[in-house]
């Protein structure tokens, strides 16, 4: 059966996922940066952008899973870009360039509706505005069979893991104290009874930490 799965969720030491005040200067807020280094030191990591390189081994296993077997992205307005409320001129069209990273259907979380944007490398853009259920259901529809990936950012995966929709999630816990931020996980005790770890593997730059829905059968890469 498809899943909904979450990986390379990058969390600092202090449970932040992304730094405060993002913009468009400071796409991951604030001091966020660091918290994806460990991202672009790997071979997969610099493939998505572009770039030669990078180092193979536990790290670059777990990016490049995240990859395997998708067919449909969900992700939250705020992961894809910087623009609050109307959409205005709607020239925003990704932090990514003409040709994003996910080649498939992606479909927005967002309270504004937009027509369809088709980019280069297989990828469109779908703004849904009738909620998170709905925006998965279409998406996996789009998948025809293959699993869907949630992006973020850390509203939406808050709002997934709530739901208990979620079926596997892998964080990366990165050697970083951000002191303010976005977090996942809040202290909700719905996500804590709903959702169990299953694996806690050392990288050579982060902890990738492995979480499953319970009752669901997760499995690490």
């Amino acid at each position: 059966m498809p899943k909904l799965r979450v990986h390379g969720m990058s969390m600092s030491l202090d449970g932040y996922v992304a730094g405060p005040d993002q913009t468009l200067e400071h796409p991951l807020g604030v001091g966020g940066p660091p918290l994806h280094e460990w991202i672009f030191e790997t071979r997969t990591g610099r493939e998505m952008i572009g770039e030669a390189g990078g180092t193979t081994g536990v790290d670059d296993d777990f990016l490049a899973a995240g990859f395997d077997g998708i067919g449909a992205w969900v992700m939250g307005r705020n992961m894809f870009g910087p623009v609050r409320g109307d959409w205005g001129s709607e020239d925003w069209n990704g932090w990514w360039g003409d040709d994003p990273p996910y080649h498939c259907d992606v479909f927005v979380l967002t309270h504004h509706p937009r027509p369809p944007v088709e980019m280069d490398g297989g990828t469109t853009f779908h703004f849904v505005t009738s909620g998170i259920e709905d925006a998965l259901a279409r998406a996996f529809a789009a998948a025809d069979g293959a699993d869907v990936r949630l992006g973020g950012g850390a509203e939406a995966v808050r709002e997934y893991l709530r739901a208990g929709l979620i079926d596997d999630l892998h964080v990366a816990i990165t050697p970083v104290l951000l002191g303010g931020g976005e977090r996942i996980f809040d202290g909700d005790a719905v996500v804590a009874d709903g959702y169990e770890c299953v694996g806690l593997v050392p990288g050579a730059s982060v902890v990738h930490a492995l979480l499953t829905r319970k009752g669901a059968l997760g499995q690490a890469p």
